[in-house]
């Protein structure tokens, strides 16, 4: 065999179906779609997922399990003891001064002091939450806490 003596596979090269072209083509009239029905007619193509106007299976599960609720639920940026020593003593330590010097990075976050670590310096804190342990390791140093 040769390349010049190739050859498509007898049935693999169909002509393309020409619709609508009379009833001598074998596809004139209703052009191979049938009388009547949603299939039949323009622009009546249904979706995989259809079930013919029986109430679809997505809405006839019972929901379980909770829902998400993310739009509603406060996320805080949260900053430890240890990170304050980086400030000089007496400061007073707030979102902005926090933000200023790079330690959150979001722009509207709010800020929850945790008591992770030890503090050496004698601060003023303005947060909007702190925990038990933060306050009281503030307060022994001499500081203050105040919630915004």
């Amino acid at each position: 065999m040769k390349l010049n003596e190739l050859k498509p596979a007898p049935g693999s090269k169909r002509k393309r179906k020409r619709v609508g072209r009379g009833r001598g083509s074998g596809y004139g009239g209703t052009c191979g779609r049938g009388h009547k029905g949603q299939k039949s007619r323009s622009g009546g193509s249904i979706p995989a997922w259809f079930e013919g106007g029986q109430m679809p299976l997505v809405r006839r599960v019972p929901k379980r399990g909770p829902r998400r609720l993310g739009h509603k639920r406060l996320v805080y940026d949260v900053v430890n003891i240890k990170t304050l020593n980086l400030f000089d003593e007496e400061v007073e330590v707030n979102p902005e001064l926090l933000r200023k010097v790079g330690i959150i990075k979001k722009k509207n976050a709010r800020i929850k002091i945790l008591g992770d670590g030890e503090l050496d310096k004698q601060l003023k804190v303005r947060a909007h939450k702190f925990s038990k342990s933060a306050i009281e390791k503030i307060e022994a140093k001499g500081g203050t806490v105040e919630v915004i």
